[in-house]
């Protein structure tokens, strides 16, 4: 069974013998089915769906590896993954949340990660975003890497999925123009969580602020903090502080929205809608800043 499977994980990562004692299912993720398993040794936190999307929970627990060698903002330990009965499974370490933390200390300990740099921008793997493939090949050039690995990705896909020219031309227009926006500024290769909107943080019980269901890749730092303005933001005394802390060229006003261009192409790609609205908006309002 699913269960045993996992008592056996949870055995030979610890040493000890696990005994499942209750499960209850969790909500609020639109991707994956999540669970909380109690078991004689403690909680965990159980995530699953098909067979053949093990590669994106094995591309996840790789990347909270990544973010944790940071010591920077706290992610859950992943524990094991694998596939039973027909099911990828993930558990990781359980984090009790809810409760109040100090936000601009999350915004400090934001930018100590960011401060964790590469040479190169990518990683080590290719993951997700979401169910959508994220390519990560390793490039020197970050421009290049947002046109190729980025952009144009998701201009092709919204294509593939039935956007029109309006969209794409246009589009392909802003993604070979794209390293106009970098005339002086040249960011460093900081490890990023990825896809850090405001449902994938919390804050933990003990008040410290966690990230989870990272996309997890060495790129502008710019790209995570304008991800977080998206979807409704981060309180204002989180920007302060991760302003004192490492401050954001001017032109990120602009950037900003260069970058949440391929988080909302890739919402329409995964959910249609009124997503390519938005991004033909976003596309003239980018094109504009280049005239």
């Amino acid at each position: 069974m699913l269960t045993d499977a996992i008592m056996t994980a949870l055995e030979a990562a610890t040493g000890r013998p696990h005994q499942l004692m209750a499960q209850l299912n969790i909500g609020g993720g639109c991707i994956n089915t999540t669970m909380k398993l109690d078991t004689n040794v403690g909680s965990y936190f159980l995530k699953l769906n098909r067979a053949e999307l093990l590669d994106m929970f094995e591309a996840e627990a790789a990347g909270l590896q990544e973010l944790a060698l940071a010591g920077a903002v706290r992610v859950p330990r992943p524990i094991d993954c694998g596939v039973t009965e027909g099911q990828a499974w993930l558990v990781m370490e359980y984090i009790d949340v809810g409760g109040t933390g100090d936000m601009a200390l999350f915004g400090q300990q934001l930018a100590a990660m960011h401060h964790c740099t590469s040479d190169r921008f990518g990683w080590q793997r290719d993951n997700t975003i979401g169910t959508t493939l994220q390519s990560n090949t390793w490039c020197n050039n970050w421009p290049e890497f947002w046109r190729e690995q980025r952009l144009v990705f998701q201009l092709e896909l919204a294509r593939d999925n039935g956007a029109g020219a309006r969209l794409f031309e246009p589009g392909m227009q802003l993604a070979q123009r794209g390293a106009e926006f970098f005339s002086d500024y040249t960011p460093a290769a900081s490890v990023l969580h990825g896809d850090l909107w405001a449902g994938n943080y919390a804050i933990a019980k003990s008040g410290e602020a966690v990230i989870y269901d990272p996309a997890v890749y060495f790129g502008d730092r710019e790209a995570d903090l304008a991800m977080t303005e998206l979807f409704g933001g981060f309180p204002p005394r989180f920007y302060d502080a991760y302003n004192e802390a490492w401050p954001l060229d001017a032109g990120y006003r602009v950037r900003k929205v260069f970058y949440n261009l391929y988080h909302i192409l890739n919402h329409y790609n995964l959910f249609g809608g009124g997503y390519a609205d938005q991004a033909e908006s976003m596309i003239r309002q980018l094109l504009s800043e280049l005239r």
